[in-house]
């Protein structure tokens, strides 16, 4: 290199430490020293520098931070370890309980806790090699994120490059540095005030207009939206002096690396000082720059923490402390009646405008019928109304002293408001449906979906975003309206070739060919898996013989009591399906009407079914599937248990045999641990799989 060029390179480097510099003051600090226009010339000047001598840009020059062409999508990234979820309490009782169960597990008297105010942000996950930023990545499901590097690298409280404050050695060979992404709230009240000026959409709450940021397509957009990062804690680690004693200690250190590290943070003993933490965090919430909502409590010494594990979806050593959601009351106008993909349809409260948890709410969930008695909700009460983060508005009690003369109850609809067909409650079912789910325009997209899915009528090609447009463009209805497409009509479409029109159309015309228990199980009747499908199939020999069938009679099939008989007598009594099925036998599709006679396609993998289904442990046995799971999918996960001949149901109850949970499990979950249910993780329901494979080989083996 000239010495030239070596003169250069050391100013460029200059540059750079010194805007770096100036965005520890302003982002990390608080405390700028020169004005923003000062900041940048500098900023300014590197660039020019930059575009000279392109040879000279290093990886973490604040220049790369900006100007990135925009992706085109989001690639999936796996973390090293799962990014888990905190489990929440919302009462002191729940804190000490927490305190207790951590004392004795360890056997101590009194355990000591590193605590912070929960940022109400966006968990991201960040990855150094040598000291260099690499890769970055939102906590998607806990184990599979969305790659955001290009984006993260514009929010200039992140360091792309690691340097230990005092100079001295201790940047490891890899390190993982999770923490939150956020927008401070006169960041979110100027991005608003600016998008209204653009006459444009304005974002909920700081956390939406964060997500809503760092998931842009072009990078610059996120330059532009003034996001922060705070650092947490450390993922995965190797080598370099990272402490190894308490969790407080690391945060020290990810602070001696330039990280930002929230300033309320501190050390406390025993559920007391817990519990004056919280109150004093709460105390202070308003004022902070920044949303919170609540307080994150951990078990401080390291040891300890791997002592303890984790469960399926939490870290046993941590909690989150909710703050009580914000409320606020105004007048019921009205309840309207929503139908959704699935055809359930929920009351919705149209409310008097008010302002509540930092949003204008003019609409909130009533859930279903039952809570609506239970409330004792009428239209023209005056109600309070709960609003928390980016939970949906509910309604959350009545005051009923203030009830005026000429409130008016609330009556479910007996018809569909969107499609006119009949509406059913069973027994046993919190929610009322819709009976015409092949033909009702709010269950359209989700209907055809099913019955073109790969264990109905398996029709290749036939996706998510194709439906959209074919149902947007009223292009198709119903099932039936799929095998009227025409190639020519097909091929027309935005992105879609001739080629793959083709596929598609060969795809469908090849569907015509199935056996009945498909085709009754691709018709979507609530209720009906494959499984009862098949026994449907087995039992009537023929579609108008299970069309004509009332409940007495259903209930005489194998595993069919009264809930699925009034499903398929509900479905099959509705004039709209009848039509639709009718139409679907027009056009061509058929099928042997002897159930015990099917197509060669199928009927090695039924043989197999009911092989696996007369010898299997899991034969019989009910099971539930709730979260994310950490390498296949729910429906994956279905198809191995119903191989086995095990049977999968959509709600816990006593009947349960197992409930197989993965990251962010929900209600589903609680309800197991409340009914004393088995709860399997994906490796353990595995195990339970090749342990009754094994058994299955040996029988067969055997005979």
């Amino acid at each position: 290199m000239s010495e030239r060029l070596s003169e250069i390179s050391r100013h460029m480097q200059e540059l750079r430490d010194a805007i770096e510099l100036h965005n520890i003051r302003y982002y990390e600090l608080d405390t700028p020293t020169i004005p923003d226009a000062d900041f940048d010339k500098l900023f300014r000047e590197l660039e020019e520098l930059e575009q000279r001598h392109p040879q000279l840009i290093t990886p973490d020059s604040p220049t790369q931070r900006v100007g990135i062409p925009p992706l085109k999508a989001f690639p999936r990234v796996a973390h090293r370890t799962p990014m888990l979820s905190l489990s929440n309490a919302f009462t002191e009782g729940e804190v000490e309980a927490f305190d207790r169960r951590v004392r004795q597990s360890l056997g101590i008297d009194h355990a000591e806790y590193a605590v912070e105010p929960k940022f109400d942000g966006l968990a991201i996950s960040l990855c150094y090699e040598n000291g260099t930023l690499v890769s970055g990545a939102t906590r998607g499901d806990g184990y599979i994120g969305e790659d955001v590097t290009l984006n993260l690298k514009t929010i200039r409280s992140i360091p792309l490059g690691l340097k230990v404050a005092d100079g001295g050695a201790g940047v490891p060979a890899f390190l993982e540095v999770r923490g939150e992404v956020l927008m401070l709230k006169a960041d979110f009240e100027r991005l608003n005030r600016q998008q209204r000026e653009k006459n444009e959409k304005t974002f909920i709450n700081p956390r939406n207009a964060a997500a809503g940021s760092l998931r842009q397509l072009d990078p610059r957009i996120t330059a532009n939206r003034n996001l922060r990062f705070f650092a947490y804690g450390i993922g995965a680690c190797e080598g370099g002096n990272v402490p190894q004693d308490t969790h407080s200690h690391l945060l020290d250190y990810l602070s001696s690396l330039r990280f930002p590290v929230m300033r309320e943070r501190r050390t406390v003993t025993g559920v007391a000082g817990l519990l004056e933490y919280h109150h004093e965090i709460s105390g202070l919430r308003e004022q902070l720059p920044y949303d919170i909502d609540g307080t994150v409590y951990k078990v401080n010494q390291l040891e300890y923490q791997e002592k303890l594990g984790f469960v399926s979806r939490a870290p046993r050593f941590a909690l989150a402390h909710k703050f009580p959601a914000q409320e606020a009351t105004t007048e019921l106008l009205g309840i309207d009646v929503q139908v959704g993909r699935t055809g359930a349809l929920t009351p919705v409260a149209r409310l008097k405008p008010v302002f509540v948890g930092g949003a204008t709410v003019t609409n909130a969930t009533l859930h279903n019928e039952d809570e609506i008695r239970r409330k004792d909700v009428m239209i023209g009460d005056r109600v309070t109304v709960r609003r928390a983060g980016d939970v949906i508005p509910e309604v959350v009690a009545v005051q009923k002293e203030s009830r005026p003369s000429d409130a008016k109850p609330f009556v479910m609809p007996r018809h569909c408001p969107v499609c006119g067909s009949r509406t059913v409650r069973l027994p046993g079912e919190t929610l009322t449906r819709c009976t015409g789910g092949l033909f009702c325009p709010a269950q359209r997209k989700q209907a055809i979906l099913h019955f073109a899915s790969r264990r109905a009528m398996n029709i290749h090609g036939l996706g998510d975003k194709l439906v959209d447009h074919l149902v947007d463009n009223a292009i198709i209805r119903t099932p039936a309206d799929l095998y009227k497409l025409g190639l020519a009509a097909l091929a027309a479409l935005d992105r879609m070739g001739e080629k793959s029109a083709g596929n598609i159309i060969n795809e469908i015309e090849k569907s015509k060919d199935t056996i009945l228990a498909r085709f009754i199980y691709s018709l979507g009747i609530r209720n009906v898996g494959e499984a009862t499908a098949r026994d449907l199939a087995r039992h009537f020999g023929g579609l108008d013989r299970l069309m004509e069938a009332d409940v007495e009679t259903l209930q005489q099939v194998s595993d069919v009591g009264p809930v699925v008989a009034q499903s398929i007598a509900g479905f099959f009594g509705e004039r709209h399906n009848r039509e639709v099925v009718e139409q679907l036998r027009a056009v061509g599709i058929r099928w042997k009407e002897d159930a015990g006679i099917q197509t060669a396609d199928h009927a090695a993998g039924s043989a197999h079914l009911e092989a696996g289904a007369a010898s299997s442990k899991i034969a019989g046995r009910i099971f539930v599937l709730t979260g994310t799971l950490p390498t296949m999918s729910r429906e994956e996960a279905r198809e191995k248990i119903e191989a086995m001949g095990g049977k999968v149901a959509g709600s816990v109850s006593k009947k349960t045999d197992y409930v197989v949970a993965g990251s962010d499990s929900g209600s589903k979950y609680d309800k197991a641990l409340e009914l004393g249910v088995a709860l399997l993780d994906e490796a353990e329901l595995m195990r339970l799989l090749q342990a009754s494979q094994a058994d299955d080989s040996s029988t067969q083996a055997d005979s």
